[in-house]
């Protein structure tokens, strides 16, 4: 999960999801999973598919990655 910037609400809570090997998830699939299953958090607004995230050499998450490019997902055209 990252926020990412959002209009309305400043940042906007949305889960990046990478498919187990051998399994095809479509882009609305990931939107929905990510609304439905946000755990604690329930305000998921959508979900972005990766093959792998972005890992530091120590193996962490980098989310500030994840943020830049996905940075425009929300802005109304």
């Amino acid at each position: 999960m990252v926020g990412l910037p959002h209009e309305r609400w400043s940042e906007a809570i949305t889960a990046v999801v990478v498919p187990k090997a051998g399994e095809t998830v479509d882009e609305s699939r990931a939107d929905r999973h990510a609304q439905g299953h946000a755990g604690w958090l329930q305000g998921a607004q959508g979900g972005h598919l990766r093959r792998e995230l972005p890992k530091t050499s120590t193996g962490k998450i980098q989310k500030n990655v994840l943020r830049s490019e996905h940075a425009d997902h929300y802005k109304e055209a």
